[in-house]
């Protein structure tokens, strides 16, 4: 891959994305980050792995996180949250992103969850980061399935299964459908608001209080995400920002580095596998 995206401020930044063989529902990820400022984002799969060298600041679930080398980072599905570097020397970073109904698949449990998103066990840390730099590697498909199920199984004892009991419906849980379902088009906060029962200035507030960002970067985050799952599968630059609900193509370039630390095209020709 050559060079970094023109958007880093630091030609020391660089992002690397790469589909897992065999698995479409897998995507592994390292970077190093001394500058950029990632934007509040979003992914439907747990993000697992570990902070190599440095460290970095991050807000998840409305709270300030630092972590640093050697800590586990264990992040939930469909959880907004920022990163930044908490040194002039930045961080090296490496992750691993699965989604929910593969994980529930691989272990044989539904409703897997994380309670914290921090951890410190240099064990498992020294096991994780041997298992990311191995699945890296070309593989053959039994070594890759065995390589996967040891890392879950080292993960193991950090998750717990969510109850299962129903719980009532929040008043935000329509919004955040809605958001999801109508991504593609220009939204206004009196719509949201009206789906909430809330008046715009009322909703705002209390959106704001409950998920700690504001509905445009709620919106924003669901925007990219789609249009990351687009380039994954082909689907050409110029047909992703109207799809997603962006003006154009430089619109979707500016949003979609400041949220995954690359370019649209550098991750399509990294994860995209005809």
């Amino acid at each position: 891959m050559q060079g970094v995206p023109a958007q880093f401020t630091s030609q020391t930044d660089r992002a690397d994305f790469q589909p897992l063989a065999g698995y479409p529902q897998v995507e592994l990820y390292r970077a190093h980050i001394s500058r950029h400022s990632f934007d509040p984002h979003t992914h439907q799969a747990f993000g697992i792995g570990l902070i190599d060298r440095g460290a970095q600041h991050f807000r998840y679930r409305g709270a300030n996180h630092l972590a640093g080398t050697g800590a586990l980072v264990l992040m939930n599905p469909d959880e907004l949250h920022t990163g930044h570097a908490a040194s002039d020397q930045g961080w090296h970073y490496r992750m691993i992103y699965l989604e929910p109904a593969l994980l529930a698949d691989l272990t044989g449990t539904p409703d897997w969850h994380f309670k914290e998103v921090l951890q410190a066990h240099p064990q498992r840390c020294q096991q994780l980061s041997a298992l990311l730099g191995a699945l890296w590697q070309p593989q053959q498909p039994l070594a890759v399935d065995s390589l996967l199920l040891t890392l879950v199984d080292t993960l193991r004892p950090f998750a717990q299964q969510r109850p299962r009991a129903p719980s009532p419906r929040h008043r935000f849980d329509a919004v955040r459908d809605l958001l999801h379902s109508q991504y593609h088009r220009p939204l206004r906060l009196e719509e949201l608001a009206r789906e909430a029962g809330l008046s715009p200035y009322h909703f705002l507030r209390q959106f704001k209080a409950q998920f700690h960002v504001t509905p445009q970067q709620m919106l924003m985050a669901i925007r990219l995400y789609e249009a990351k799952c687009l380039l994954a599968k082909g689907v050409p630059l110029a047909q992703v920002a109207p799809q997603v609900g962006l003006t154009d193509q430089a619109h979707l370039t500016r949003a979609f580095a400041s949220r995954y630390g690359t370019t649209p095209g550098r991750y399509q020709q990294q994860c995209y596998r005809p």
